[in-house]
C-alpha cells in the first residue's frame, strides 16, 4: 500500500505553532529517512490566507532530493502552478470542492469554475512534464450543506478525469464517512475513472482508521496520513486531523499489507514533532507502544 505523509502541509496549515522553515524541512527529510516516499510537502495558497505555509519555496530548497522520492505541492490556481513548477516540485495536488457553498467559502469559486481551473492546471502541468493529481474534497459530506450525494460525487470524477490526472483522490475533509460509504465510493470512482484512487481521511469523529481499512478492502490505491495526526483545514468548522501515519502503518502491519514505511522511526519523528509543536499530539500508538513489543520481560 502506498502512503503519501501530508503532515508538512495539511498537517501544520491549521496549527497554531508557525515552525520555523529548517523545521519543516527536517521533518519532511525524517519522513524519507523512515521509508515514505511520496509527501505532500508544500501549499502555493496564498501566504495571507494560510500563514503557515508561507514559506513555500524556502522549505523546498532546503530538501535535499532522492531519486527515488517525490514531493508535491498543493495547488489552487495557476498562480500557484507557476510557484510550484518553479520551485521544482515533482508532482502537483490540485483540490475541487465537490459542494458549491464550502467550494466558494474554500477556494473563492464555484464549482464549475474550480473544474475549468482544474483542466487549465493539469494541462499546464502535464505540459511541463509534471504529474497532476486531483482531490475531490468533502467527497463524504460538507460543514455547510451536510450530506453529499455520491453521485455527484462519481459525475465529478468522470469529468475532471478528462484533464488526464494520474489518480484521483477522495478527501473525507470532515470526518464524517462511514466504512460503507468509502467501499462503495472507492469502487464506484476506481470503475468509473479507471485509475488509481487515493483516499484522504481525517479522524473527527473517529471513525478514520475504520474507513482506512475499508478504502483498502475496496481497492483503494494510495492513503494519505499525517506523523502524530495533526491537521485540519481552516475554512471546515470541526475538521480535526488526519489519521495518524503511525498509527496507520502498525495497523497495516499487523493485517500483513506492507508499506515500505518504518513504524519505530516513525514513532520517533511523532515525538520529536511533538516537542516541536509543543503541545501532545493526537496519535496512539506513540502512548500505548507497538504489540508484540520488542522488549522482552525479564
Amino acid at each position: 500500500m502506498e502512503l503519501v505523509e501530508v503532515s508538512p502541509r495539511d498537517g501544520l496549515q491549521d496549527e497554531p505553532v508557525h515552525l520555523p522553515t529548517e523545521a519543516k524541512v527536517s521533518l519532511i527529510e525524517r519522513a524519507l529517512d523512515a521509508g515514505v516516499r511520496r509527501v505532500e510537502a508544500v501549499s502555493f495558497a496564498r501566504p495571507d490566507l494560510v500563514p503557515t505555509l508561507g514559506d513555500a519555496e524556502e522549505v523546498m530548497a532546503g530538501v535535499s532530493r532522492r531519486p527515488d522520492s517525490r514531493l508535491a505541492g498543493l495547488v489552487l490556481n495557476e498562480r500557484g502552478l507557476e510557484r510550484a513548477l518553479l520551485a521544482g516540485v515533482d508532482e502537483v495536488n490540485v483540490v475541487v470542492l465537490v459542494s458549491e457553498t464550502f467550494s466558494r467559502r474554500n477556494q473563492g469559486m464555484g464549482v464549475e469554475e474550480a473544474l475549468a481551473m482544474w483542466s487549465r492546471v493539469a494541462s499546464e502541468a502535464t505540459a511541463a512534464g509534471v504529474g497532476a493529481s486531483v482531490t475531490l474534497s468533502a467527497a463524504f459530506g460538507c460543514p455547510y450543506e451536510g450530506v453529499v450525494d455520491p453521485n455527484t460525487v462519481r459525475e465529478l470524477a468522470r469529468r475532471v478525469t478528462a484533464a488526464g490526472p494520474f489518480e484521483v483522490g477522495l478527501a473525507d475533509t470532515i470526518g464524517c464517512a462511514v466504512p460503507p460509504e468509502v467501499e462503495d465510493l472507492v469502487r464506484g470512482v476506481a470503475a468509473d475513472t479507471g485509475l488509481p484512487v487515493r483516499v484522504h481521511l481525517h479522524n473527527s469523529r473517529n471513525t478514520g482508521f475504520a474507513n482506512a481499512v475499508a478504502a483498502v478492502g475496496a481497492g483503494a490505491a494510495v492513503l494519505d496520513a499525517s506523523i502524530g495526526g495533526i491537521g485540519g483545514c481552516p475554512f471546515a468548522p470541526g475538521a480535526a486531523g488526519n489519521i495518524a501515519t503511525e498509527d496507520l502503518v502498525y495497523l497495516l502491519d499487523r493485517m500483513g499489507i506492507a508499506t515500505g514505511v518504518r513504524l519505530e522511526e516513525l514513532l520517533e519523528i511523532s515525538r520529536w514533532l511533538a516537542d516541536a509543536l509543543g503541545h501532545p499530539l493526537p496519535g496512539q500508538v506513540v502512548r500505548s507502544g507497538v504489540f508484540p513489543s520488542s522488549v522482552v520481560p525479564g
